[in-house]
């Protein structure tokens, strides 16, 4: 899917954001390297296990053609495959964190 680069006009630099980060898995995936570093498919899959494989797999592809994370596969076999952050992906680590933060305040305050 192209990304669009808006003209600045009032709030479009979240309408970019959200362009990358949107959807209930980018986010979440996103977090789970951060806080593990390199992970496999099937680690990511274990720690969202309510994100099926065929939507863990569209995401991570449309994250690696937006340049936040990057695939490296393994000679092996079976082919072993890894994700992680790229230099891009990491700058997402403070909103990432943020986000982090509020979740667990809203949690708190809203049982």
């Amino acid at each position: 899917m192209p990304r669009h680069i808006y003209d600045c006009s009032e709030g479009c630099p979240v309408e970019s954001t959200l362009q990358i980060i949107s959807g209930k898995w980018k986010s979440v995936i996103i977090y789970h390297l951060i806080k593990e570093g390199n992970c496999r498919f099937n680690q990511l899959q274990k720690l969202m296990p309510n994100c099926s494989r065929r939507m863990l797999s569209l995401q991570l592809k449309e994250l690696i053609s937006d340049h936040i994370i990057s695939k490296t596969t393994f000679p092996s076999v079976p082919p072993k495959t890894s994700y992680s952050l790229t230099q891009l992906g990491k700058t997402l680590t403070p909103l990432i964190l943020e986000m982090e933060k509020w979740g667990e305040q809203y949690n708190k305050d809203h049982k």
